[in-house]
């Protein structure tokens, strides 16, 4: 008996007994490659020669294995391409969500707009920003450090702090040379951005927190340009802690170096309730400390001074002054 039929005898035997050679080929390709597979291989690899059992052994092993990288390229091929994608997006380039701000509720709610007609509101911010873009542009007499770094308080609640950091924000928004972020920094009870009708649920204190948060996964862009926020994030019963953390100054030291066009207008909670204000004033390069006129008692107008007493730069804004009708500064622009 020669090769060819020992081999197609063998064959028939291993069919008879029911090995399935083909099927079993095809999923266990590596076996049978190593050699360590059913004993029809074996007896073919064992001819000496005979082109044809060669052959025979193609057909018998060759054809699933030339279709065998069919069905497994396009896995292969997804995987990598899934990966390059992975790999090029860089953590720089991922992108903060977009938010669409209620433009006519924010003019309702007497806040600053852009585009709008010159208002006196419009005018009076434009005076009120100016020093404090003075000093950030390092013109002032006074050259504070960290001065794109600006935190807005009061002495109490209800003086118009929040109001007066909305529309700080978007003043400096409409400024050729600067963009603006607004953080919501009174983290105990934040209002401002409910005010312009956006809700988030995570922010600055998942920040310092969750060391896995980063910066781009709380920002939030605006459809006012060069304006974008960071809300106050999930609320803490250490927040004080949190806001006095190295974790915070680091933050504020990014924040402030990044990008040197951006201004940070910090809204946070009144002097005299909390401890929180204290504390992020320690970081700021200038503090805005508003005071509602004919409201606020002297007395305390003065502790609120006292306790940012150490700091090299604080401003005073008399809020909500409503002096003799016609004898306004700027009744001029007035519409």
């Amino acid at each position: 008996m020669n090769t060819i039929e020992q081999a197609a005898k063998r064959l028939e035997q291993l069919r008879r007994a029911g090995v399935p050679l083909l099927q079993e080929t095809s999923e266990q390709p590596a076996t049978h490659e190593a050699g360590g597979g059913s004993s029809a291989a074996t007896g073919m690899q064992a001819s000496p020669t005979g082109e044809q059992t060669g052959s025979t052994a193609t057909t018998a092993q060759a054809t699933p294995n030339t279709q065998q990288p069919q069905p497994q390229a396009p896995g292969r091929a997804a995987v990598h391409s899934q990966a390059s994608d992975a790999n090029s997006a860089s953590p720089g380039e991922r992108r903060s969500r977009e938010v669409t701000l209620d433009l006519l509720r924010m003019q309702r709610a007497g806040l600053l707009v852009p585009g709008q007609p010159r208002s006196q509101l419009e005018e009076e911010f434009r005076i009120i920003k100016r020093p404090l873009l003075e000093n950030v542009r390092q013109e002032g007499p006074m050259r504070p450090n960290r001065a794109n770094l600006i935190m807005v308080t009061s002495a109490m609640a209800g003086e118009g702090k929040t109001q007066t950091s909305l529309n700080l924000a978007i003043s400096i928004a409409m400024e050729l040379d600067h963009t603006v972020l607004l953080v919501e920094a009174d983290v105990l009870r934040p209002s401002a951005l409910a005010r312009i009708g956006v809700q988030a649920s995570h922010g600055l204190l998942d920040l310092l927190e969750t060391p896995q948060t980063q910066l781009p996964d709380v920002l939030l862009r605006t459809n006012i340009p060069k304006l974008t926020l960071l809300p106050a994030g999930t609320a803490s019963s250490r927040s004080t802690e949190l806001l006095a953390s190295d974790a915070m100054d680091q933050l504020l030291s990014e924040l402030a170096s990044k990008y040197p066009d951006r201004i940070i207008i910090f809204d946070t909670p009144p002097l005299l309730s909390t401890t929180e204000s204290r504390v992020l004033a320690s970081h700021m390069g200038q503090v805005v400390l508003v005071t509602e006129a004919n409201n606020t008692p002297v007395s305390l107008v003065k502790q609120a001074y006292a306790t940012v007493e150490n700091h090299p730069l604080v401003l005073g804004l008399l809020n909500k002054y409503r002096g003799p009708k016609g004898s306004t500064a700027y009744g001029y622009y007035a519409p």
